[in-house]
């Protein structure tokens, strides 16, 4: 089985590919690329079983809503509060509450943050995938899967804390993961995740990826799947490291 995890970045300065290679007792970094456009990505795609993005899949629904309101520019038909809760609303997916309820922390909102000029480029990347025939929804059932590398390595029982800042933090936990798991060989790029931060978030993308084929990922409860259909679901990780290896 081969699993694949990207590192989406607005540009492909910082955009990464991890490409883990699954069998019943190792997982291999087979290939780990940096300063990828699309293309690698998409052709890539058909080649996988399961495909990690990190980054948002969607928008809030009620911010779209908001957007198109507004945009009539007529302030009085449409209330809007502006206060805090209904900023709050317009801020977060629904998946980003459910994240916030299991790991303690917010994820950048897409709708806010910088996150959404990345996600803009994701939102380019999917049609391109449809387009070249990928099935993919924004659930993570089909070959494409939202996955958040921190918030995995979190779950799995590491301490995350500077990691994306510091070659020393990313140096340490690669050393705790061969620790934790005999099986994980990241081959001949040990060297690049050390040294890079999207190198290293793009190889965690492809063991959560591993999580989601396994079914030991959280999905959407029957009042969050509406919308995790048209926002996105961040597939996280059920269960420790170790389970993703038979």
């Amino acid at each position: 089985m081969l699993t694949a995890g990207v590192d989406l970045a607005a540009e492909p300065k910082g955009t990464a590919l991890a490409v883990v290679e699954w069998s019943s007792s190792r997982a291999v970094v087979v290939d780990l690329q940096l300063g990828l456009t699309d293309e690698p990505i998409v052709n890539l795609a058909s080649q996988v079983d399961k495909l990690g993005i990190d980054c948002a899949l969607g928008w809030p629904e009620q911010f779209v809503n908001f957007m198109v309101q507004q945009a009539d520019g007529n302030f009085s038909q449409h209330d809007f509060d502006g206060g805090m809760t209904w900023r709050r609303s317009l801020a977060y997916r629904e998946t980003d509450r459910h994240v916030r309820e299991v790991t303690g922390r917010w994820p950048l909102s897409v709708s806010t943050d910088r996150l959404g000029l990345t996600a803009m480029r994701c939102a380019g990347l999917l049609s391109r995938l449809s387009e070249a025939g990928v099935p993919l929804n924004r659930v993570g059932t089909e070959r494409i899967a939202e996955v958040y590398p921190g918030a995995s390595l979190r779950l799995w029982g590491f301490h995350t804390s500077g990691y994306r800042t510091s070659e020393d933090i990313r140096k340490g936990l690669i050393c705790e993961l061969k620790a934790e798991v005999a099986w994980f060989n990241p081959g001949d790029f040990e060297d690049l995740m050390v040294s890079s931060c999207d190198a290293f978030d793009a190889v965690i993308a492809a063991f959560a990826a591993r999580a989601v084929t396994r079914g030991q990922a959280l999905t959407p409860r029957e009042d969050q799947l509406s919308r995790a259909r048209t926002e996105g679901w961040i597939c996280l990780p059920q269960g420790t490291l170790n389970s993703l290896i038979d």
